[in-house]
């Protein structure tokens, strides 16, 4: 692969962020717009919408408008459906196991990673508090996902 290709194979991973709080959304996308990531970015507000994404129901219900994502980014704390119990579903249904799940949260608890990672996280990061800090974790998240990582093809 030239550089070209390699370039549109790595936008060509569409990520899904599930977040429920608005800030966090917009620092996210920025953070990754900074880096130079050209990647679709979806969101949700909480895991009742992710599932409904994933699995192609509700107002998800045509595929043109679901496109399956290359990676998923979870916040733990969001309402009717948590970080925990979304990530419990998704790795627990064979259509959607093989999506990485990124953990990406306000929380530090030792409980929180331990728990996320007996329910088959691929990662856990903490959300930094400083947008320079952000800008960082992005970088790094874009150069491990998109340029080592060898991701599953996401078309199904």
């Amino acid at each position: 692969m030239n550089t070209t290709e390699i370039r549109e194979a790595r936008k060509s991973v569409m990520i899904l962020i599930a977040d429920d709080d608005e800030d966090d959304r917009m620092f996210t996308k920025e953070a990754f717009e900074e880096n130079y990531l050209l990647n679709e970015i979806r969101f949700v507000n909480d895991g009742v919408e992710l599932m409904d994404y994933l699995k192609r129901r509700n107002k998800y219900s045509n595929p043109a408008d679901s496109p399956r994502p290359g990676i998923i980014l979870l916040d733990l704390n969001m309402p009717k459906m948590d970080g925990r119990e979304a990530l419990k579903e998704i790795k627990s249904d064979p259509n959607l196991r093989s999506i990485p799940v990124v953990v990406l949260t306000t929380s530090k608890a030792e409980q929180d990673v331990l728990q996320t990672y007996d329910l088959g996280v691929n990662c856990f990061i903490t959300k930094p508090v400083s947008f320079a800090d952000f800008i960082e974790v992005a970088r790094t998240v874009g150069h491990y996902w998109f340029d080592i990582v060898q991701l599953p093809n996401s078309s199904e």
